[in-house]
């Protein structure tokens, strides 16, 4: 039986997707490792020569994002659609300490291997997440994207599309992912490995909160 976890965790993984996807960006060149949008733009400059955007940089972060997806849709096929959730995460933050024992002990400089490995191994844990997520998270709370959210979120989502409890769901996330960009923005600038320490740290917490109370289900729109 598949494990839905209730709205708090969510939110402490839009958190992290805030700290990671900031350190991302400021310490590997211009790349996002969960918000792919973001990267097929990069790719899109990076191919027409402007703006000094990267090129190999978003490639490998799409290419890494994609194969965690198909991995994890590989893993919930193989369990006949059913998965759980907390375990897996549990396994992510073990990704993001892996990606944070590689940054203190690596030279990493945007732009050379260094970066792209862990590019490639972020990139590749939000895959995973975002698969693993999907169907559970509802809505409100996708952790790694927030289009949908943004949309819904306004003054006449309450005439229908939304009731009041959605539109504060999706607000906390809104607020959750500008406040995770922040911390890791803030922890960059003095190490790598801080902020991926403390994006595991938060994603371990949301594990171990969906753990602890598995029947509460978040409200679908």
């Amino acid at each position: 039986m598949e494990t839905r976890l209730p709205a708090r965790p969510l939110i402490v993984l839009t958190f992290a997707t805030g700290v990671i996807d900031a350190a991302s960006f400021l310490a590997l060149g211009q790349v996002f490792a969960a918000m792919q949008t973001g990267n097929v733009v990069f790719l899109g400059i990076g191919t027409a020569g402007a703006g000094d955007a990267p090129l190999l940089a978003p490639l490998i972060g799409l290419g890494a994002f994609l194969a965690g997806g198909a991995l994890a849709a590989a893993t919930v096929d193989s369990a006949g659609g059913s998965v759980f959730l907390p375990r897996w995460l549990i396994r992510e933050a073990g990704l993001l300490v892996l990606a944070a024992v590689l940054a203190a002990i690596l030279d990493v400089d945007p732009g050379h291997a260094s970066a792209y490995l862990l590019i490639a191994l972020l990139s590749l844990t939000m895959g995973l997440r975002n698969t693993f997520i999907r169907g559970t998270a509802g809505p409100n709370l996708a952790t790694t994207v927030l289009n949908l959210t943004l949309t819904t979120a306004t003054p006449g989502a309450a005439l229908g599309a939304a009731s009041s409890a959605d539109v504060g769901q999706r607000a906390a996330g809104l607020l959750a992912i500008l406040c995770g960009a922040i911390a890791g923005a803030l922890l960059v600038k003095s190490s790598l490995s801080l902020a991926l320490v403390l994006a595991a740290g938060v994603t371990l917490a949301a594990a171990l909160s969906g753990a602890s109370d598995p029947g509460e289900e978040l409200a679908q729109s």
